[in-house]
């Protein structure tokens, strides 16, 4: 990388850096820059100041908005496979698509052999490691490791009672509008007194981002053993 402002290159330097010293006062997240810190704290309070110039859309961030006017506006596909005729609105996609010719597979599964072309399917593959479930049945609670599965669930099973209100905050959903305020006003609205954690020195502004929070102590054993290495949870 090389750029003709020491500002530019100083904000690239931090893409290396693990620190991240702007951290959110309505979740635990932190991030490298203010910008991010910025662009993430409207996800939360819900503000897009990007908006379209051609349509009613607003967006949290300036790439948001630029993908979306090539996507519904403009048609304009700026990135050209030098191998086929395949063309791509996203940088990202395209250096997807290159590896399709390369067989290039950047993303290994330190667990197995597999190897993916993308970050996202390496996550994916591995929750069959982990055996994680992290999408949840909103209305029976029935637990699954993929979101594709969960919803083909909620499509076979409840058909027309799935609840139609999601929370902009969370993934939770919600059958009626009036549980969706209630749950915005008990687990998202801002507290002027943070809620402290009893295990760590931890603090929160927002209910939801401390019990988010809570399940990170879960199952953790944190009473040692002075005399060998068991360690205990109680």
């Amino acid at each position: 990388f090389t750029s003709v402002k020491l500002s530019s290159l100083r904000r690239h330097l931090k893409t290396h850096s693990d620190e991240k010293r702007h951290v959110c006062h309505l979740c635990p997240k932190a991030f490298r820059t203010a910008a991010l810190l910025h662009n993430h704290v409207n996800t939360h309070t819900g503000n897009k100041p990007h908006k379209c110039s051609e349509c009613d859309t607003a967006f949290v961030t300036r790439g948001e908005l630029s993908r979306h006017r090539r996507y519904k506006h403009t048609l304009e596909k700026p990135f050209k496979c030098t191998i086929c005729e395949y063309s791509s609105v996203e940088a990202s996609k395209m250096r997807r698509h290159v590896r399709s010719h390369t067989g290039e597979r950047p993303y290994p599964c330190h667990l197995c052999s597999y190897a993916s072309k993308d970050a996202y399917k390496l996550k994916r593959h591995m929750s069959t490691h982990t055996g994680e479930k992290r999408y949840e049945c909103y209305v029976c609670q029935a637990r699954f490791t993929q979101s594709g599965t969960m919803k083909i669930h909620m499509l076979q099973k409840h058909g027309e009672n799935v609840p139609k209100h999601q929370c902009p905050h969370c993934s939770t959903f919600l059958s009626r509008k009036s549980d969706l305020g209630v749950h915005l006003r008990n687990l998202h609205s801002y507290m002027e007194e943070a809620v402290k954690c009893r295990d760590c020195e931890a603090a929160f502004h927002e209910r939801y981002a401390f019990l988010q929070h809570r399940k990170t102590h879960r199952n953790e054993k944190r009473f040692r053993c002075a005399q060998c290495s068991c360690t205990c949870s109680q």
